[in-house]
């Protein structure tokens, strides 16, 4: 298949992709680096802004959830529909609803597991957010492996996200990953 116009998403749409990718990618790699930082000011810091970007992508993912609601995503080109098979198609639109899940689930876990570990969120230093379960050493401890499950269950997807978009890209060549960049 021969690079064909597909129809785009809107510059709001693009725009609020890629903030989420960058937010997330940079969310988990803080989480990989600071996780195993022993007890230090600079773990304690990494934790507080790793807090603040969590209800940050917490707020950006609500957002990019009504815009995605109140404006239809543009539909797949007939020719790239016929030429996906029905198990893929099937995983393409199933995916976009499981990353919408996890975008809101992991950083609502983590901001659960805060609170019942008696750390409360407090945004940017200056907002103080209320804790939403009580403080309870078991439950944090319940909680806390759900965090970091449902984190690199995000990241394995993204990473399966990425792949597919590259094979349109460079193997089917269908020009489907332009419909996810800012046109001028």
């Amino acid at each position: 298949m021969t690079d064909s116009p597909s129809p785009p998403y809107t510059r709001t749409a693009v725009a609020l992709h890629w903030i989420l990718a960058l937010a997330l990618a940079g969310l988990f790699g803080m989480g990989l680096y600071m996780a195993d930082l022993p007890l230090s000011p600079l773990r304690i810091k990494l934790f507080n802004w790793h807090k603040w970007a969590g209800i940050c992508v917490l707020a950006l993912s609500l957002l990019r959830l009504f815009w995605r609601l109140s404006h239809r995503p543009p539909a797949l080109p007939e020719p790239i529909e016929q030429a996906m098979p029905s198990w893929q198609l099937r995983i393409y639109h199933a995916l976009h609803w499981v990353f919408y899940a996890l975008f809101l689930l992991v950083p609502l876990i983590g901001w659960a597991y805060s609170s019942a570990a008696g750390f409360q969120v407090v945004l940017f230093g200056v907002l103080p957010l209320p804790n939403w379960v009580p403080h309870d050493k078991a439950l944090a401890d319940w909680i806390k492996p759900w965090h970091e499950i449902s984190a690199w269950t995000l990241a394995c997807l993204v990473v399966l996200h990425v792949a597919a978009a590259l094979k349109h890209h460079f193997v089917d060549r269908d020009g489907l990953l332009q419909r996810m960049r800012f046109k001028n």
